[in-house]
């Protein structure tokens, strides 16, 4: 999006101020490079849409030097700003946005809405976006991208040179590209095992909540299993189009993993598929898929399957899958669950996990 003269500083650092005064360009895309986030949308779209004039994406890359770092002037609240200059010699400041939900949606609209309406040669002006591309993303693709996510995790795993365990896998860090085709990207808190090591354990547990297998987030112990339960939180996001931890249902707000039990365990698993999808969906996949989500978010670490069975079952070499048990663990029941708190390895403790940095969704 695009504003008028004077410094942004906005988000939790000030802006450098270098240029004395220029208009915001706001681009709101959050791709990078050529793939783009999965399950995307417009941070703009909304039935009382702003009117903004809309920039070319590539004359934005032009202003940018391709968002160069050099051009980068700060980091506010919604994503990083960079300086740049437009074809007609106007410098601008253009910010570009993560993507935003929820509150963060609400106060991002009232900022553009306000901008929008003031003028002053000393306020920031709006002049215009880029909006960032919706993604239809039918049933195929995304069977499609749950089974390519999971072949590439067994790769990893199992098939590489390395045996890496990547610990933050989240719909957020799997990207797309022209083809659709899935790319599992952020591998900052990856780990390697090495030889015959099964588990590995840390003092500084790192993540996104809700992602987080409960022997990770309450003591630090990461295996292959931890990536298998963040897979499964992944596919039954997939499936429903719906966040981790934002569920309402017969008027109560629960997770995502008790909203997919409460189903199955009703019959009535189908119900998970996103209803942007209508009809034109497998039954019988978004069950395998829904199934195979819930047996990789299992409590005990030892009854999730691993990637390579994940593979079997979500291809059909398996034609009969096991059924799971109910998933107790999520995040707004860790304070209150006793079965958490009694781990017999003295590891499984808030209070032994020296620090938590917690990324919230």
């Amino acid at each position: 999006m695009a504003s008028g003269s004077g410094e942004p500083t906005e988000g939790p650092e000030q802006m450098n101020p270098k240029p004395n005064a220029f208009d915001l360009a706001a681009a709101v895309d959050t791709s990078r490079g050529n793939s783009r986030p999965i399950m995307g949308r417009n941070p703009l779209e909304d039935k009382d849409s702003i009117e903004l004039p809309l920039f070319d994406f590539d004359s934005i890359l032009i202003a940018t030097n391709n968002f160069d770092l050099e051009n980068k002037l700060g980091q506010g609240g919604y994503g990083p700003v960079y300086k740049g200059t437009l074809q007609d010699g106007k410098d601008v400041a253009i910010k570009r946005l993560y993507s935003i939900s929820g509150q963060g949606m609400v106060e991002f609209r009232n900022e553009m809405m306000l901008i929008s309406k003031l003028q002053h040669r000393n306020l920031v002006r709006l002049l215009g976006c880029y909006p960032a591309r919706k993604i239809e993303v039918d049933w195929s693709r995304r069977f499609n991208i749950i089974i390519r996510v999971a072949r590439a995790l067994l790769y990893l795993h199992r098939d590489s040179c390395l045996r890496v365990i990547h610990r933050d896998l989240k719909v957020s860090n799997i990207l797309l590209d022209e083809k659709m085709n899935p790319k599992i990207s952020d591998f900052g808190l990856a780990r390697i095992f090495e030889g015959i090591q099964d588990l590995g354990s840390t003092h500084r547990v790192v993540g996104t909540i809700g992602y987080m297998a409960p022997e990770y987030l309450l003591g630090g112990i990461f295996s292959e299993k931890s990536d298998v339960f963040s897979f499964g939180v992944f596919t039954l996001e997939i499936v429903s189009g719906k966040k981790v931890n934002s569920i309402q249902y017969d008027e109560q707000h629960m997770s995502l993993l008790t909203y997919a039990w409460t189903l199955w365990s009703e019959s009535k698993g189908i119900r998970m598929i996103d209803e942007a999808l209508a009809d034109s969906f497998s039954s019988s996949g978004v069950s395998r898929c829904v199934n195979v989500g819930l047996l990789c978010v299992q409590d005990n670490a030892a009854d999730r399957p691993t990637m390579s069975a994940i593979v079997s079952m979500l291809t059909g070499e398996k034609s009969k899958l096991p059924e799971p048990k109910q998933p107790t663990f999520t995040f707004q029941n860790i304070s209150n669950n006793s079965h958490f708190q009694s781990q017999s390895k003295s590891t499984w403790s808030v209070n032994n996990v020296t620090e938590s940095i917690i990324e919230p969704r």
